[in-house]
């Protein structure tokens, strides 16, 4: 007994050592060449060193007699117990419902509204009857293809249909400039930082277990205030200049910026530059349709005697912005998981974002006040030194450098743009606004003539209620004639400007312009004209005024047609 012993506890130690590191088949084989070494009883006693059923290791001298090679599995075909979903098919036929999009799932399910991790699925198979684990849950939806997916901004929205146009608009004048070696730069105001021992996206590394400590909420500072920072990102040096405000992000901080920009780095940089070039989102402090942002460029145009032109991104674009991607994501990466304790923080972290591409970035912080809701009067937007190109002139245009303060001489000398009183139909017909010469505008107005008196006389029998008492002819006469509907129907129909501009051109009301686009589009429409809508924007009649006087001093470019036949 004793030399059996003996030969168990020996065992016992050498399987101990070795089946760590062997795999459930290895380990029979093992047990069962030690039980064919000791000959009778061997197996009893190699199951008892073990720890295992005799029949395990007679199963492994059954595999050493076989004599078969390694098959790379470790239980042979068929061994271990049957998955859930292979005993019960509906098993995965109800899961897979339960994870269909929402919009083909059942509508009265509260599943449809709840998070759909592996914990709430298997719950809700085990409402239906189902025994199953959120791990094998999560076994079956990998199977079948599912993994955890995070939303992925790929949809845009509508697309404006001159957004690619207008793209390669702005790169043939990135292109004009740079060729003439003047500055090129693309703007845009960063997100608002709070400034405090607040929580920063991102990780850093730290010793285990200490992570920095911020504040449990993100309520501002109302003494410390925010961290506003603008850039002006140089296209051509690949250099960042970026002015942190503590204000407000208004039209004058944003132009205040370019300024301090210029001051500091692009006159020594651009020493023979006559023209500057910005490209800029579509909204925000520098949108196309902020009046301040125009007036500011003004001033500052006429304080540094360049050229200004504006460039913007089509809306719904703004991510394309350069600066976007070759400034401000560098300056996020820069101080990611780093709470922006102060100002001064905020300028030092940007100040110190390079790349192996060559960014250099400097930044500055501007305490200067900014006053909000300061409006712009129709006089002072029709004052600017402002050009519309041809080309979508709400969106590119330039801003002529003049004197803050012209002498009297210089005010008598400059040619007189036509006011809306100097105005007739004939400016109005211009062909650069309706998109077709004047002899087609005059056929088309002669066309629609008789149905317009058609028209005219059936609207008037039913608001009569009976045929006419008096002579054709006879009564008030129209607001508008009926050559002068066509028209305005055909300035609105290519989007040049509002109904109510329209109506300071035409000297109606507003009224007046929507009953006669309402009355003449279908008579167009009827008759084949399809008229396409321009690439030109007029938010005030002195804008459209302004663009028809300079029309035919410029070579057409980029403007679109009115398709008619």
């Amino acid at each position: 007994m004793d030399a059996m012993g003996d030969a168990v506890g020996m065992l016992a130690r050498k399987f101990q050592v070795l089946f760590p590191y062997l795999d459930e088949r290895q380990r029979r084989l093992l047990m069962g060449a030690e039980a064919r070494g000791i000959g009778h009883g061997g197996i009893r006693v190699v199951a008892r060193a073990a720890g295992v059923a005799e029949g395990t290791v007679s199963r492994g001298v059954s595999e050493l007699e076989a004599g078969e090679a390694p098959s790379g599995r470790v239980r042979r075909p068929g061994g271990g117990r049957k998955r859930l979903v292979d005993l019960d098919p509906g098993l995965r036929t109800a899961l897979l419902g339960l994870v269909e999009p929402d919009m083909r799932g059942d509508p009265m399910s509260a599943l449809r509204w709840t998070t759909k991790s592996t914990r709430t699925l298997a719950d809700e198979l085990a409402r239906q009857g189902w025994r199953i684990s959120a791990g094998t849950v999560a076994d079956v939806l990998r199977a079948e293809g599912f993994s955890l997916q995070a939303n992925a901004k790929t949809l845009e929205g509508k697309q404006h249909p001159d957004r690619d146009a207008q793209f390669r608009y702005l790169n043939e004048q990135v292109a004009d400039h740079r060729d003439s070696q003047d500055p090129v730069i693309s703007v845009d105001a960063k997100k608002k930082e709070l400034v405090g021992h607040y929580k920063n996206a991102g990780r850093e590394w730290q010793p285990n277990g200490e992570p920095v400590q911020v504040k449990t909420h993100d309520f501002p500072d109302r003494q410390v205030g925010k961290a506003i920072p603008y850039g002006v990102y140089d296209m051509t040096a690949n250099t960042g200049w970026v002015n942190v405000g503590t204000d407000h992000d208004t039209a004058a901080f944003a132009v205040a910026s370019i300024r301090r920009w210029w001051h500091a780095c692009g006159r020594n940089d651009y020493p023979q530059a006559s023209r500057l070039l910005i490209t800029a989102d579509a909204g925000g402090s520098n949108g196309y349709r902020t009046r301040a942002w125009k007036t500011e460029l003004a001033a500052f145009a006429a304080e540094c005697g360049l050229a200004i032109t504006v460039c913007h991104l089509p809306p719904g674009t703004s991510k394309w912005n350069k600066i976007e991607h070759r400034l401000f994501s560098h300056i996020t990466m820069n101080w990611r998981g780093r709470p922006l304790t102060s100002h001064d923080v905020v300028v030092q972290s940007i100040a110190a974002t390079t790349t192996r591409t060559g960014l250099r970035v400097h930044a500055e912080l501007d305490t200067r006040g900014y006053d909000t809701g300061v409006e712009i009067s129709d006089a002072q937007i029709a004052a600017l030194p402002i050009a519309r190109h041809r080309f979508h002139g709400d969106w590119n245009y330039t801003l002529r450098p003049r004197p803050n303060q012209p002498s009297v001489p210089d005010l008598v000398d400059e040619p007189r743009r036509p006011t809306r009183q100097d105005m007739d139909r004939t400016l109005l017909s211009h062909p650069e606004l309706t998109g077709m010469p004047r002899e087609h505008l005059q056929e088309i107005a002669t066309k629609l003539a008789e149905s317009q008196a058609q028209q005219r006389e059936r609207a008037r029998h039913a608001r009569r209620g009976a045929e006419r008492s008096r002579a054709p002819g006879a009564g008030r006469h129209p607001t508008l004639t009926d050559p002068d509907r066509v028209l305005a129907t055909i300035l609105y129909l290519r989007k040049l400007c509002t109904q109510a501009v329209l109506g300071e051109l035409f000297t109606v009301d507003r009224a007046t312009i929507t009953i006669a686009v309402r009355e003449t589009r279908p008579l167009l429409q009827q008759h084949g004209y399809a008229i396409t809508p321009s690439t030109a924007r007029f938010p005030t009649p002195a804008d459209l005024i302004a663009f028809v006087t300079d029309a035919d001093n410029e070579p057409p470019a980029f403007t679109k047609p009115a398709c008619y036949s």
